[in-house]
């Protein structure tokens, strides 16, 4: 067998790697739950022999037909779970290469192995799609998926605490960077206390406070402002303080008053202790510009994001964009004096943003976190799903508003979709969802 030569798809001929067989179903069992080294190594003898069996000594074998035993394997041995995700890592392979083919991978990476895990997990619990997560509902086992959900979304940020804590005295920047509404806020809070409770004091730069003056900020016609762009904040000033700050040295950090858009006369005095690190929340946390002056060994960039793997009654994955959206309407209705409609009138400028200053720096993130939530889609109908019928009849004969309407008219089908469950006692007040809908123990808005 160790004679055996393989044919990669991109035609090349290897020689037969024993360990890629291991290492394969290995990922594919723990992803649900089984961690076992060697049931996967026993297995891989069992491959070994089919392979023996099926095809001539020097034949060469491509890598599919490896992959078909394996998962022919995996299921005649009883492990089902392991084959199903062995199956779906397959395919989220197979869509990453026809990107790459496309050209398409360089401008729009996608977290691949995160949203394996995810749709792996959804199908481990049995709310990979609306109507499972009804059923769910309806039979009262929403608790459950509560507790469920912020146990594995908690456990990112415990990963992720470690791998900070791995490179203590080398780290002096934390990034929490993400698109709007994935939840940066409250994982900022429960990766800052986590790290407080192993001796590290990260102290918080909010870059709030280096936005340039509304005022010179281009006016569409309907009179919202562009302010997602990176651009909109003081990216020399940021990068001078720290510089400064990471050198030991005072700055005095401006004071923006969101109320006028304008910065105010006075500023703060922020110094940092050699013992301290400094800890960032922004859109923007993975464009190179914003933090350019702190080289790259003494940063850690977090990144999250709502990596849904839901399919809706249309057999569609629903869109990570339309989550974030929902709850960005919720939060700024409720605390931020925005109205929905302004919200989904505003988020084409969002979207313009993230494909261009976030989503192409993905890759530069040393961890990715995922901060969908399954049970959040009947508390996001809750608060928003009646807003939609009037934008809708409001702007479908607008041509200036097609953008908007047809988000809209997407959004409340899907939301339409969902059981309604109005009980929020459920949801602990650590809960990410409670940075949009309210009630949360940490200090957000």
């Amino acid at each position: 067998m160790a004679n055996r030569q393989i044919v990669k798809r991109n035609g090349s001929i290897v020689s037969f790697d024993r360990e890629k067989i291991t290492e394969g179903i290995y990922r594919a069992a723990a992803s649900v739950g089984g961690h076992n080294r060697s049931i996967s190594e026993s297995l891989t003898d069992e491959i070994f022999q089919v392979i023996e069996e099926t095809f001539s000594p020097n034949r060469e074998l491509r890598v599919d037909e490896i992959q078909e035993i394996t998962e022919k394997v995996l299921i005649e041995r009883g492990h089902a779970k392991t084959a199903k995700a062995y199956i779906l890592y397959r395919d989220y392979r197979r869509r990453e290469r026809e990107q790459r083919i496309a050209g398409r991978a360089k401008d729009a990476p996608l977290p691949w192995q995160t949203m394996w895990e995810a749709l792996a997990w959804n199908l481990e619990h049995g709310c990979e799609s609306f109507e499972k997560l009804n059923q769910i509902i309806r039979t009262g086992r929403l608790p459950w998926l509560v507790r469920e959900s912020d146990k594995r979304y908690n456990e990112g940020i415990l990963h992720a605490a470690d791998l900070i804590l791995s490179k203590t005295g080398k780290i002096k920047l934390i990034i929490i960077a993400g698109p709007s509404s994935s939840g940066k806020t409250t994982t900022t809070a429960k990766l800052t206390q986590r790290l407080h409770q192993h001796g590290v004091d990260a102290v918080l730069l909010n870059l709030d406070h280096y936005f340039f003056n509304l005022e010179i900020h281009p006016k569409d016609e309907f009179g919202d402002y562009d302010f997602e762009t990176p651009e909109a904040l003081d990216l020399p000033l940021i990068n001078e303080h720290l510089e400064k700050l990471v050198n030991g040295e005072p700055v005095q950090m401006p004071q923006y008053d969101f109320k006028t858009g304008k910065r105010s006369t006075e500023t703060k005095t922020m110094s940092v202790k050699p013992n301290q690190v400094i800890l960032i929340d922004t859109l923007h946390g993975l464009y190179e510009p914003l933090t350019q002056s702190i080289s790259n060994d003494r940063k850690f960039k977090v990144y999250i994001e709502p990596i849904s793997q839901i399919k809706n009654n249309h057999g569609r994955f629903v869109r990570w964009t339309d989550i974030r959206m929902l709850r960005r309407m919720i939060r700024d209705n409720l605390y931020r004096g925005y109205n929905p409609e302004q919200t989904i009138g505003h988020w084409h400028y969002v979207r313009r943003s993230e494909q261009k200053h976030i989503i192409p720096f993905l890759r530069s993130a040393d961890i990715v976190l995922n901060g969908a939530l399954p049970y959040e889609f009947p508390y996001l109908k809750k608060y928003a799903f009646d807003y939609f019928p009037n934008t809708i009849e409001q702007w479908k004969n607008n041509y200036k508003r097609q953008d908007g309407y047809k988000r809209a008219v997407r959004v409340f089908d899907m939301l339409g979709q969902i059981e309604s469950f109005e009980d929020e006692s459920i949801i602990p007040d650590d809960s990410l969802i409670r940075e949009f809908i309210g009630g949360s123990v940490y200090k957000l808005h």
